[in-house]
């Protein structure tokens, strides 16, 4: 099991180091001086040069490589005195830190991963995304409650009712769900239920969890903001988990340890639930686990149509200004959660079926 567990950590470090070597040269090629974006119409030749210095953009790609690397290890060097260093930087960067050796004027130390600071806010870019994430993972796992939910339950009446027409028209909801686009999908809802249906729904089409009361008395917490976002981000995993049910449902129902237990005088709940539901699950979870993951990074379109304030309208509001360590840190950021997420549930299978170890 401990071997599988560290072949697991390693592929998941393989897949990290290739996210971080791809994230960096994407950014570090696209069209745009950030020197300039930042001073605007001030820009001259000795500020820009004066400002790239300071960001490190005048260095060899190489260094400005291994450099983003040595920020973002938690184990980083650290070059106390030395500002030509591609390690150097001054204190304040990596506040917190733990120095674990010295040699010479060289330090190696523990640290959180430094994201670098916003261009346009001059803000820790890990201060930002720390402030939308709790957005994001609110609408993530009230979309995900939701599917799962309904879906299972999908799954089990079209089950129940395979040939007839409620099983025809979930098959044909469950294909247009999966096919739908998320940005389609949300204007399509927020012009249906948040503009057409506004005088009976009473929902917005746009809005995050925190809304400015019109009388002046601070913020308060708007749930009805809510509701359209998570549907709308459910919609696809919702089809994927009933489909998964039902499928998952008629194959446990045609096996012999059902028949044993109807012929044993069962009553139709008790086979259902207790026998045929809980065996028909595995292949849901798996479903569960990795779209949970999935509906962080799906969330962009959702969040931006409804202006949901996670970590979406961070990514597309950094483009939008070519505040790239925003937007590096926020894929960043959802790269990682989908690493940790796979690793975890992939220890957890080999945990629960030795046959996936040895595989």
């Amino acid at each position: 099991m401990l071997r599988f567990v560290v072949r697991r950590l390693y592929y998941g470090f393989l897949v990290l180091l290739g996210v971080v070597t791809l994230v960096f040269l994407l950014f570090n090629v696209l069209p745009g001086d950030p020197a300039r974006m930042m001073l605007g119409q001030r820009a001259d030749m000795s500020s820009v040069e004066a400002i790239n210095r300071e960001l490190g953009r005048d260095r060899p790609l190489a260094i400005q490589y291994l450099a983003f690397v040595n920020d973002l290890s938690p184990l980083s060097l650290y070059k106390i005195n030395n500002q030509e260093s591609f390690w150097y930087c001054d204190s304040s960067k990596y506040m917190p830190f733990v120095s674990l050796a010295k040699i010479g004027n060289t330090r190696i130390i523990a640290k959180m991963p430094y994201l670098g600071k916003s261009y346009q806010s001059k803000r820790p870019v890990s201060e930002v995304l720390l402030q939308a994430f709790p957005a994001t993972m609110l609408l993530s796992g009230v979309a995900m409650g939701l599917a799962m939910i309904l879906g299972v339950i999908t799954g089990i009446i079209t089950a129940l009712n395979k040939g007839r027409f409620i099983d025809h028209a979930a098959l044909v909801i469950s294909v247009l769900g999966m096919a739908l686009p998320s940005f389609f999908a949300a204007i399509l809802i927020a012009w249906l239920f948040a503009f057409m249906l506004a005088p009976y729904t009473g929902l917005n089409m746009v809005g995050s969890l925190y809304s400015v009361d019109d009388f002046g008395r601070g913020e308060f917490i708007n749930i009805r903001n809510l509701i359209l976002p998570a549907i709308t981000l459910g919609i696809r995993p919702l089809a994927i988990i009933a489909e998964l049910t039902r499928n998952s449902m008629l194959e446990v129902l045609s096996q012999d340890f059902i028949r044993t237990a109807k012929a044993k005088g069962l009553s139709r709940y008790t086979i259902i639930v207790r026998h045929a539901l809980r065996n028909a699950l595995n292949p849901v979870v798996t479903a569960v686990s990795g779209w949970f993951a999935s509906l962080m990074a799906g969330a962009v379109f959702v969040e931006y149509v409804f202006d949901w304030k996670g970590v979406g309208v961070v990514i597309v509001d950094g483009l939008e200004k070519y505040d790239f360590p925003v937007v590096m840190g926020a894929v960043l950021f959802i790269a990682v959660m989908l690493v940790i997420i796979n690793i975890f549930v992939d220890i957890i299978y080999g945990w629960l079926d030795p046959r996936i170890r040895l595989a």
